[in-house]
């Protein structure tokens, strides 16, 4: 700017000193005129020159710096699926992100740097601290923390340069994340069958324990299940003593036997009174108790419900260490599926026999 109004000054003041020679020899000036005239010529554009160099100012810097300046540098990178460490070992996060910085005033004497590669090692730096303490089911999760925790400007180690990352998406590799999913159906999986393992086992220690801790117990506990019908608790005395007996491997009292139910096939046969003592039948087991309680129920030969319950009773007696007899209760009634006694066997464990 400074040059231009120099040559357009000195282009003034010829222009002018040519009018004035002009104007000069037409009017035939004295001599004196003339030497005033150059004096003029020469200090009008030096002054008007001056004057306008004060007015306008200085040449901004900044303008002097673009005219000079060097091509912008590249202030951002993006690095993609780099694996980064979650707190399992072998399941690593795949990181993705657009890494900016911006350069710090630096000595004149320092080292030649690379200000992509400082800025991408300290985002990996940060995040790495990071994610080595999350989990990696929760990756999406992580990424918004990290989002967070890497969208401020930070020095780098070197101090060379402030860095942050925007864009940041964290994945996992497709069959970790099938491995996690089938890792947690397996947990809850086994977390149901926990459940269930605990609820079988507080129902067998609650009939074992109090309900069929002794003939009492299961008196009231069975006036409670029928709604407080004292009728049908005193009739049902006999089989409660029965059940008790069977799930306590233990007889019946005496008090309590002339309570039993017969089956009619149990049954005395009154020719057979006279007979000689030899020939009395042996002491009933707790199965015969047990099939006594059956036949008293209503439960009679093909009747599932005499396997399930047989099921029940022998695993409330297996608590108790009685396994031989609950073991008699399993083959006597819940046979395997591949066993069909012939119609004309006769059990040895039968009474009667």
């Amino acid at each position: 700017m400074t040059t231009g109004c120099k040559t357009t000054t000195v282009f003034l003041t010829i222009l002018c000193a040519l009018l004035l020679t002009i104007l000069g020899l037409t009017q035939e000036w004295p001599p004196w005129a003339w030497a005033t005239l150059a004096v003029l010529v020469v200090a009008v554009p030096a002054a008007a020159f001056k004057i306008a160099v004060m007015r306008r100012g200085s040449v901004p810097v900044d303008v002097e710096e673009q005219r000079t300046a060097v091509p912008i540098e590249r202030r951002e990178q993006r690095v993609s699926n780099v694996a980064v460490p979650s707190q399992w070992a072998d399941y690593d996060f795949l990181f993705s992100a657009t890494v900016r910085w911006y350069p710090l005033d630096a000595p004149g004497d320092g080292p030649v740097v690379s200000p992509a590669g400082l800025a991408v090692e300290a985002v990996l730096d940060r995040a790495r601290a990071l994610t080595e303490r999350r989990e990696p089911g929760r990756a999406s999760l992580v990424q918004h923390e990290l989002s967070g925790a890497l969208g401020t400007m930070r020095p780098d180690r070197t101090g060379h340069l402030q860095v942050m990352a925007e864009g940041v998406t964290l994945t996992l590799r497709e069959h970790d994340q099938e491995r996690l999913n089938k890792l947690a159906e397996v947990r809850k999986d086994k977390a149901v069958w926990e459940h269930q393992r605990k609820y079988e086992q507080s129902k067998r220690e609650y009939l074992g324990e109090d309900v069929l801790k002794d003939t009492g117990s299961a008196v009231v506990w069975w006036l409670a299940k029928n709604d407080d019908h004292v009728e049908k608790t005193v009739a049902d005395l006999g089989l409660l003593a029965q059940l008790t007996s069977a799930a306590n491997d233990t007889d019946v009292p005496p008090r309590l036997r002339d309570l039993i139910p017969q089956p009619q096939s149990e049954r005395p046969d009154l020719k057979a009174m006279d007979a000689p003592p030899a020939s009395f039948e042996r002491e009933p087991t707790a199965a015969d108790h047990f099939e006594a309680f059956l036949a008293g129920m209503g439960f009679t030969d093909g009747d599932v419900r005499r396997g399930m319950l047989a099921k029940q009773i022998a695993e409330i007696i297996k608590t108790q260490d009685r396994n031989e007899t609950a073991e008699e209760l399993l083959r006597r009634f819940d046979p395997p599926a591949s066993y069909a006694p012939d119609d004309d066997a006769t059990d040895d464990t039968a009474p009667g026999l």
